[in-house]
């Protein structure tokens, strides 16, 4: 579900009683928040002009003590070493309760002088693949966020070829690690000839990794001091909203709340992955001029360069390496859920860059891989991680939705629409609108009746439909002994709800009101989520999947935030988009409603409506979302080390940091994991409640590494922008990285009013991005794709392609849940040695064969992209199937020239290539519905490279069922002839034939043409020599055999 835009409303403050400390399970103090349960209270927050999150409260403290303690802190923060004490509410406040509780001995606030670690010789023990060692404090304690760690262990294990494991622990395994019981551990080899190998000096403690293939060069990660930047580092402009990066010190840190790691790198090298984010730099991360990608789950509608829903902390490197006089890639995973800044930093008047971890709790549990391409290192993670769940077939057919469809006619209407604009609807969603009173497992009994909602969702399936609902991640509160909703009464007979520390059950505020959620680790969680979902499947939701949102988790309170007097509220008081007090008035960039209107046409009155009135393109629109209240009613845990949430403290517009799991987890521990967790409980179920054997398909809106094994992704409230068209290239990108391939964002645009224009690119865009839908905010103009005429046109011929592509989509993502293999590529994932691609993200590829050069910005009728391959690779027109002309720029960057091309792509035309050498298996006659689509026969393109020769594969299933029973078809092009063979698991037959081949390439008219040593008849194959093309048709060839066409 989408973040809501929501009417502020502050709540009053109270008087603070003084700070105390309380022992943690490692003894050492840590400072609370709040104003119960035994705790101390926030100090006051500071509002300052210019920061998101800062809010007021109300204090009393008497005014000469006030402005006493402001001088104070003023001072202090003027020469604090580091950035973390920034003018933004909690992360002052963090200092004040410092110096409140007597804490300024104990807490330095600063890593100068924390003496880092030293490797005790006699503890060394070495395996078979590595080794363990204790690592002691080497000096006094600094206490710089925390208490110091004394002993440490450190486990180096050489787990396979690629892979080198890193972790750093206490030896007391008091610190929190994933449950075990969730992350399965990544299997390991025996006696592996490994490609990494780690160095050490043992006092100060560091370590560097280098390839064992070529040992001289640069390491892939180096924490000697030597290698690093002199510290400390002045204060320095970070090059994003935040003020300045401070340096003053990289020793190895390990306190039970702040861990810190620092790395040196190749100066301005290429980095990619740690998100989730939208970054400004694009899908290459901004090392020049810094870049600070925090780890903390939030709802928040896709700001730039912010933390948002997921927290995924893994990153690819690619670099050059002189020694071998090519680029290389590697990546590092930092396994941990734990809320983090990962800081990448060119330092001034340095030719060093550097990675640096600040993490609030956890352990430094590191793997590293080797690569040495794009392609392996994210296959290499994935076996980490867990590879992707496999969809089933339908996921890839077009998905529609809208917050506002207020009732079950209205849905109807929609599917109605679409059919008879003749645009494919495979699958139907719906909105929080579907439930009673905002009640998740409910529907309403008036709008969405339970036996119209059964006869609905049924004639869709016999249309070859699927129906698709919203879910989040609470349950509400009910209201009174007479108030009557299983999944609140169930869930507290089977104890599944998170607690606070005092064992109540923790109470926020959501779509229904009052709302609990549930602890994904609780014995009987499963239970009770299968219970739910079967249940709402009686209330005629037949569900072919599920919507999970809300699930970072949200919550519209800060803190616990039970009903005064004992009374649930049943709503939230707030104005919804579309009310009165909360218009949705936002157009595109260059749209003037107030000139041209609000209908987004692209012209009015026979005028184009672009720039009307306008001169310059809008900013990207303000997003001032907060909670309802700021008064925190329980004590609060706040580390020290104030990560760069966007909001500030971590316990806002969320489960508060301090709320309890079973086994006695913390919030603070558990945040980044609960979408994960609820993605994970979602499967489990809807495997058990559906048929054996049937592949589950789940979106979810939160996620952690390793989701994809359990669920798709959405990108979340974006936004009706242009640049937000642009930036949904690199979320589909990242995602491919973390392993969670099944990925899109919603197109037109969710938050503002689209237009046509806009809406005609973007759909076309999105019909080549893995999760194809069209969602939007509720108030906004609508902007189903048969909404304008040209955006029908565009939709159904973008859709016409992508349904062709359909056995292309399915392999590649056969490949991933096989393999890891990311189905839509970066080009420099395919072509690595090519510097000039490692900055392109308005351009991508799908699989290998297929680039696509999507039209980016309003009012034009023509795109430019870069051609891959330097002019050694063929690059022909998908839809006229002629060479794509060419030009050369001299920009390669290593003194080669890059290919450019110029190509035609008015309104509603997308520019899609295909690359010589592949030969891909098509549907001959895209259909209404995937399932139609697969049922005509099918068609095979190859296109010859250079030297004549073509290769691809399919992998045919029944797009349904986890069966072993499948069939690898592989086309094999060269010397004129084009072999056709079989492989595969279990006996799985292939009903529909091959029909239809087209062969690019050829350079004069063939002779004869043979299948199988027999003359095909000249009716049934024709050449066109303008574009070298050769196509034979009305052939029936079973692809359960091999085949052999030839030409001459």
């Amino acid at each position: 579900m989408p973040t809501r835009r929501l009417q502020s409303k502050h709540g009053g403050g109270s008087e603070q009683p003084n700070v105390v400390d309380e022992p943690d399970r490692d003894g050492a103090p840590q400072v609370l928040r709040g104003d119960g349960g035994g705790g101390a209270v926030v100090a006051p927050k500071i509002a300052v002009p210019g920061r998101r999150g800062s809010r007021f409260t109300k204090f009393t403290w008497r005014a000469l003590g006030g402005a006493i303690l402001c001088l104070v802190v003023t001072l202090l923060l003027r020469s604090a070493p580091y950035p973390y004490w920034k003018w933004q509410g909690g992360h002052i406040s963090r200092l004040l309760d410092g110096i409140r509780g007597g804490h300024a001995e104990k807490y330095t606030l600063s890593v100068a002088d924390c003496p880092g670690y030293a490797l005790d010789p006699d503890s060394l023990r070495e395996n078979r693949n590595g080794f363990t060692a204790q690592l002691n404090l080497a000096g006094p304690r600094c206490n710089a966020f925390g208490k110091d760690i004394l002993n440490l262990t450190i486990q180096v294990t050489y787990e396979t070829a690629s892979r080198l494991h890193v972790n750093i622990f206490d030896k007391s395994a008091q610190q929190f690690t994933l449950p075990s019981e969730f992350f399965d551990p990544p299997k390991s080899e025996h006696d592996v000839d490994a490609d990494l190998q780690l160095n050490y000096e043992a006092s100060p403690f560091a370590f560097w990794i280098t390839r064992r293939s070529d040992p001289g060069s640069a390491p892939i990660f180096d924490t000697r001091l030597t290698s690093l930047p002199s510290a400390p580092i002045p204060a320095f402009r970070s090059g994003r909203s935040d003020p300045n990066l401070v340096f003053d010190g990289f020793p190895l840190v390990f306190e039970n709340r702040y861990l810190q790691i620092t790395s040196a790198l190749p100066f301005d090298t290429n980095i990619y992955g740690l998100g989730e984010v939208v970054a400004s730099s694009g899908f290459r991360r901004d090392v020049l001029n810094g870049t600070i990608q925090t780890m903390w789950n939030l709802d928040a509608a896709d700001p730039l360069d912010e933390n948002i829903y997921g927290s995924h902390p893994v990153h690819l490197e690619h670099r050059w390496v002189s020694s071998t006089n090519s680029f290389q890639s590697h990546g590092v995973f930092l396994s941990s859920a734990a809320g983090s800044d990962i800081i990448l930093a060119s330092p001034p008047s340095s030719n060093q860059s550097l990675i640096q971890y600040r993490i609030i709790g956890g352990t430094l549990d590191l793997y590293f891989f080797s690569g040495p391409d794009p392609k392996s290192v994210i296959e290499q993670y994935g076996q980490v991680v867990g590879l992707p769940t496999r969809p089933p077939n339908w996921a890839f057919g077009f998905h529609l939705c809208r917050w506002g469809y207020a009732s079950l006619s209205e849905t109807k209407e929609q599917v109605d629409a679409m059919r008879a604009a003749n645009i494919p609807l495979e699958v139907m969603w719906n909105d929080l609108e579907l439930y009673h009173d905002y009640r998740d497992f409910t529907v309403d009994p008036v709008t969405f009746p339970a036996n119209e909602m059964r006869d609905f969702i049924r004639n869709l399936r016999a249309n070859e439909q699927y129906y698709v609902p919203i879910v989040h991640g609470y349950a509400a509160l009910v209201a009174n002994a007479t108030d009557v909703y299983d999944p609140y009464t169930r869930g507290i007979e089977l104890d599944v709800f998170v607690r606070n520390p005092d064992q109540s059950t923790y109470i926020g505020q959501v779509w229904p009101g009052h709302t609990v959620f549930p602890d994904w680790l609780a014995p009987n969680v499963q239970l009770w989520w299968k219970e739910a979902l079967r249940n709402w499947t009686s209330l005629g939701v037949e569900f072919s999947g599920l919507w999970l949102d809300m699930n970072e988790p949200k919550s519209f309170c800060d803190g616990h935030c039970p009903p005064v007097n004992g009374r649930p509220i049943s709503s939230p008081s707030i104005v919804l988009p579309g009310e009165p007090g909360n218009l949705v008035t936002e157009y595109p960039e260059g749209y003037n409603a107030a000139v041209s209107g609000p209908s987004g046409n692209v012209t009015v009155n026979g005028s184009l409506t672009y720039g009307a009135g306008l001169q310059t393109l809008d900013s990207n629109p303000s997003r001032d979302e907060d909670a309802l209240s700021t008064t925190f009613t329980t004590p609060i845990s706040e580390p020290l080390y104030a990560i760069h949430n966007a909001l500030g403290d971590l316990s806002l517009q969320t489960i508060a940091t301090n709320a309890t799991h079973y086994g006695g987890r913390t919030e603070l521990e558990m945040h980044n994991l609960f979408g994960h967790l609820m993605s994970r409980a979602a499967n489990l179920a809807v495997r058990e409640l559906h048929p054996p054997g049937k592949r589950p398909f789940l979106i979810s809106r939160s996620t952690f590494a390793g989701s994809g094994k359990w669920t798709g992704h959405w990108l979340g409230d974006n936004w009706s922008k242009w640049s937000y068209l642009y930036h949904s290239i690199q979320g589909v990108l990242q995602f491919q990285l973390f392993q969670i391939p099944m990925v899109g964002a919603d197109a037109c645009g969710f938050g503002g009013n689209t237009n046509e224009e806009l809406c005609n690119r973007w759909m076309q865009l999105a019909a080549f991005t893995p999760f194809f839908r069209n969602h939007n905010v509720r108030g906004a103009i609508p902007q189903e794709p048969y909404r304008w005429d040209s955006v029908a046109h565009a939709t159904r011929a973008a859709t016409a392609v992508r349904y062709a592509l359909l056995p292309y989509w399915y392999t590649l993502f056969a490949n991933a849940s096989l393999y890891g293999t990311p189905p839509m590529r970066a080009l420099f994932f395919e072509f690595p040695q090519e510097p000039e691609l490692l900055a392109v993200d308005r351009q991508f590829m799908l699989g290998s064969d297929i680039l696509v050069t999507p039209v980016l910005t309003p009012n034009v009728t023509s795109v430019s992209g870069i051609l891959p391959g330097r002019g050694q690779v063929i690059w022909r027109d998908w839809y006229t199937h002629a060479i794509a002309s060419q030009r050369v720029s001299p920009t390669g960057g290593d003194g080669k020239n890059t290919v450019v091309v110029d190509l035609d792509a008015p309104l509603g035309h997308i520019p899609v290539l295909v690359r010589s050498g592949a030969a891909l298996l098509l549907h001959s006659q895209p259909g209404y519905t995937t399932r139609a689509s697969s049922a005509t026969a099918y068609a095979l393109l190859v296109s010859l490279s250079h030297e004549g020769n073509a290769y691809g594969t399919a992998l045919v299933d029944d797009g349904e069922t986890e069966t072993t029973q499948s069939r690898t078809l592989v086309f094999n092009a060269h010397d004129k002839h084009l072999e056709i063979l079989h492989s595969g698991e279990g006996v799985f037959e292939v009903v529909q034939p091959l029909d239809v081949i087209t062969i690019l390439g050829i350079d004069r008219a063939p002779r004869r043409v043979r299948i199988d040593g027999i003359k095909v008849p000249s009716r049934k194959w024709v050449f066109d020599p303008a574009v070298q093309r050769l196509v034979l048709s009305g052939l029936s060839v079973d692809l359960n055999g091999r085949s052999v066409i030839s030409w001459g």
